[in-house]
């Protein structure tokens, strides 16, 4: 006699598994709609969009692979959706919002579409993309303007509505979003593949939905929760109880920049992990606040980095996760704090909950990285109209206690894509220069960081406008286990002959003119472990490959190179001679080859706004 209540088995297991990589393939197909139907370059291009999957209660069963820092942008979203419509849906509603104050949102260019999935006549489930899109209004072309105070500086807000109301939609609403946007074709395009994406996304799991039952597919998404929640909690269970601190820095906003302190502190109590923000400073008058959405998302980010299993992107992953900021906080602001520019806060707080947890699993994660892409937004007004780029340029990782840091790869919290140089100078009046690495700009260590990335942009219209969002000039990435930190960032303007330090983030546009050059120069990766403990070969590698120079070979890593050979006894003289250097000798020995190996003595010489023939 068999019993009428669900009774795990070996078959349910594989069942689990297969509704989990459905589930997950629903989210990239969505994600794939969003790529290969969006206008505008920085989601075509640069892939700044998500997608995601919900249960019936509003809960993620599952996420595209796309962006980590949108891993915790969608619980507080969904749950206005609930308390605002609840079932009171209709088949083919498609709700948009984008504010972070009202309605869950991350930053006013990111804007939420989310569908409910009928099934019975009844919401099962829903959908939702997120896209970063290339213009939602405000003082500054990109919407992303630093020197912003105030949310109502940034762009259009918009609070939770019903874009489509049972399929028709509200052209109204449309228009209103259109007639805000400096660059309306690709707005009105970036909505419709979102429109899209969420389409495909209902269709997908209406036919999973459809091929378990309603019920039975309730079941078997409770179970994938669970199943996430002991993976989760089986990982944090193996790692040292304790309280684990570490903070860090941003370099500051405009000409006269003031710090801005980052401080965690990682509690493991068990199989719990408590992410305390408390101690971070206050919200700041400018664009690079980040609302709590950001701050959980960078959270689940690093937690799943530290745990290294292979946990579903589902709710239940979060239940042990537990993330407090005060509010007030820049990692927690009050309305209407400004938070166009709140990427750079996220890849700060990911760079520190790095630190953190490199305490606790020091092989798993590794040294600090360039501190997230830099992006540099450049625009003007042609005969065709608005025209506009926000180009993030990606950088390098640190070192671990495995290998070398990557080079010319997104940061792990981003995910992102670089724009292609050839559809770049077909569609703007702008051209690349200079695009590569940065010799001797990986932090020096047993495993070196890696190079830092160079863009030059050059002017070939009469004016535009130039907007910049770096940082990890004065607060470099931080080398581990007695590695060197990376290089330092630079935004250089060259005109006339004369080349201009510009600061990491400009307070208010800079305008340019024709033939006006851009150079951003990326942080460096840092390194991992003492330099004079690499291999001898590996450093004589780096020097044939052009990824360092003969003098950092030398003076950084103790290894003398003589007509393309290693010289063994000048190398352990030289090693040993560099072992008993203190770090502070060390880094400026560093920072003296990098700097003459790229001729950026003045750069680092003399204050921002200087100017050096």
């Amino acid at each position: 006699m068999t019993s009428a209540t669900h009774t795990p088995s070996s078959d349910d297991a594989i069942t689990l598994e297969i509704v989990k990589n459905a589930l997950g393939s629903v989210a990239d197909e969505m994600a794939l709609v969003v790529l290969r139907s969006a206008y505008s370059p920085i989601v075509r291009d640069s892939m700044d969009f998500s997608t995601a999957v919900f249960d019936r209660q509003g809960r993620v069963i599952a996420q595209g692979l796309t962006l980590p820092i949108h891993l915790g942008a969608f619980p507080a979203a969904m749950r206005n959706v609930i308390a605002r419509f609840g079932a009171s849906g209709q088949p083919g509603d498609v709700y948009v919002m984008n504010d972070p104050y009202t309605s869950g949102g991350m930053h006013l260019p990111d804007v939420y579409l989310i569908q409910p999935v009928f099934f019975g006549g009844s919401i099962e489930g829903y959908v939702a993309t997120i896209v970063h899109h290339a213009d939602i209004g405000g003082m500054a072309p990109g919407s992303m303007a630093i020197g912003a105070t105030e949310i109502f500086q940034e762009g259009l807000r918009i609070p939770l509505l019903k874009l489509f109301d049972a399929g028709e939609p509200n052209h109204t609403l449309i228009a209103l979003l259109e007639i805000n946007s400096r660059m309306p074709d690709q707005l009105r395009g970036d909505l419709r593949a979102q429109v899209a994406s969420c389409r495909a996304g209902a269709r997908g799991l209406a036919q999973l939905i459809e091929k378990y039952g309603a019920d039975g597919f309730a079941r078997l998404v409770d179970a994938l929760h669970d199943y996430a929640d002991r993976l989760t909690r089986q990982a944090i269970a193996a790692m040292p109880d304790g309280e684990y601190c570490y903070d860090d820095f941003i370099d500051g906003l405009g000409d006269r920049p003031q710090p801005i302190r980052f401080r965690v502190r990682v509690t493991i109590a068990g199989d719990e992990v408590t992410i305390d923000w408390s101690g971070t400073d206050a919200q700041v008058p400018g664009a690079i606040n980040g609302p709590f959405a950001t701050t959980q998302s960078v959270a689940y980010a690093a937690v799943r980095c530290a745990i290294g299993v292979d946990v579903p992107n589902c709710e239940g992953f979060s239940r042990p996760v537990h993330v407090f900021a005060e509010p007030g906080s820049i990692v927690n602001p009050l309305e209407p704090a400004a938070c166009a520019a709140r990427g750079i806060m996220a890849y700060r707080m990911f760079d520190v909950l790095q630190g953190a947890f490199a305490q606790i699993v020091p092989d798993a994660m590794p040294a600090l990285g360039e501190g997230g892409p830099s992006v540099v937004s450049i625009s003007g007004r042609g005969a065709a109209g608005n025209w506009l780029i926000t180009d993030g340029i990606l950088g390098s990782w640190g070192a671990s206690a495995r290998c070398d840091g990557s080079e010319g790869i997104a940061n792990p919290l981003g995910n992102l894509s670089n724009q292609p140089v050839e559809l770049i100078e077909a569609r703007l009046p702008v051209v690349i220069t200079d695009y590569g690495f940065v010799p001797d700009s990986g932090g020096a260590g047993k495993h070196r960081g890696g190079l830092a990335m160079r863009r030059t942009y050059a002017l070939r219209a009469e004016s535009a406008s130039l907007g910049l969002r770096s940082d990890r000039r004065e607060h470099r990435p931080a080398g581990s286990h007695g590695g060197l930190d990376g290089s330092p960032s630079f935004n250089l303007l060259t005109r006339d002959g004369e080349s201009m330090l510009l600061p990491s983030m400009p307070s208010s546009v800079i305008a340019l003119g024709r033939d006006d050059r851009v150079c951003h120069i990326a942080a460096g990766g840092a390194g991992y472990g003492p330099p004079w403990e690499r291999e001898p070969q590996a450093v004589l590698e780096d020097v044939l490959d052009g990824l360092i120079s003969g003098r950092m070979a030398r003076d950084l890593y103790g290894v003398v190179i003589d007509r393309g050979e290693i010289d063994p006894v000048a190398t352990e003289a030289a090693r040993a001679a560099l072992a008993q250097l203190s770090a502070d000798e060390l880094r400026a020995r560093q920072d003296r080859v990098f700097a003459e190996s790229n001729g950026l003595q003045a750069a680092l010489s003399f204050g921002t706004g200087e100017v050096r023939t």
